[in-house]
């Protein structure tokens, strides 16, 4: 049991330090803002160590973070091939291909009342339709390999990214239009310098969204059907052979990757949207 006294005495430690740090004035600086979720997250791991080996838990029910970092170490080359074949070949061009379907789209609904009266509805219907259902049979239209992972995450992003687009093109308000009208500006010139500009922190809203949607997506669409690797592929397989350090050394890949993506993409909306609010306020 010391393994359990001695996790819960630390976990305890470290949080009176965090919240120590948090209402301090130390919280203003970037590197005590950094430790504070890093300090967190190591004790939860520490937490989580003392009470499986605490507790003398299964490694079948619950493998102890050391056993995780070992399996990934082992397995790299095959968790390496895993990515590249479900975030590289599956999640990122389907991302990239439905939320830029989606962006052209949502010009069109702008342009088109008709379009915004009669497509949104029908794509707020197809939004709702669960990936457990329709990830079949887009693995039986496109195939097994990369390709059918690909639609969809283009389903599974296109629609998040439309609604929100469609808002941002709306954001402006009367007198900017009129202002825009007496100096002459059409459409196009309106919609460039003005309007898309406007929609900025919409559509990034809509694409942070996304990150994560892409990878669910191309993660649930292996179960299905795909060649003998990815993710999902290997999470399947590995759960009936018990061997739950991979899987999860598989779920921490997907979930490092997904938290790399989402940082990728705020990390751009903050130098493309410098000027709104709620970019400045954060400086």
């Amino acid at each position: 049991m010391i393994w359990l006294w001695g996790s819960l005495a630390l976990w305890a430690a470290a949080t009176a330090l965090n919240v120590a740090l948090a209402g301090s004035g130390l919280a203003r600086h970037r590197a005590v803002r950094l430790a504070i979720p890093a300090l967190f997250g190591v004790t939860l791991l520490v937490l989580w160590e003392g009470v499986v080996r605490g507790l003398n838990v299964s490694p079948v029910i619950l493998p102890p973070p050391s056993a995780i970092g070992a399996r990934i170490a082992a397995d790299l080359p095959l968790l390496w091939t895993d990515f590249v074949q479900t975030i590289l070949k599956g999640a990122l061009p389907g991302y990239v291909m439905g939320c830029g379907a989606a962006v052209l789209v949502a010009v069109l609904i702008d342009r088109s009342p008709f379009l915004q009266r009669g497509l949104l509805p029908v794509g707020n219907f197809v939004a709702a339709l669960p990936v457990v259902g329709i990830a079949p049979i887009l693995v039986m239209w496109f195939g097994f390999d990369w390709q059918s992972k690909a639609a969809v995450v283009v389903v599974m992003v296109f629609f998040p990214v439309l609604v929100n687009m469609v808002a941002g093109l709306a954001a402006t308000d009367r007198m900017q239009r009129d202002l825009m009208a007496t100096w002459s500006a059409g459409y196009w010139q309106a919609l460039v310098k003005l309007r898309l500009p406007a929609a900025l922190p919409f559509l990034f809203n809509g694409l942070k969204i996304a990150t994560t949607l892409a990878l669910i997506g191309a993660i649930v669409a292996e179960f299905f059907g795909s060649p003998t690797r990815g993710m999902g592929f290997r999470i399947s397989t590995a759960v009936g052979q018990l061997a739950l350090d991979l899987v999860w050394a598989e779920i921490a890949v997907a979930a490092l990757a997904g938290s790399a993506f989402y940082g990728l993409v705020a990390l751009i909306e903050r130098g493309l949207t410098f000027w709104h609010p709620s970019q400045r306020a954060r400086v």
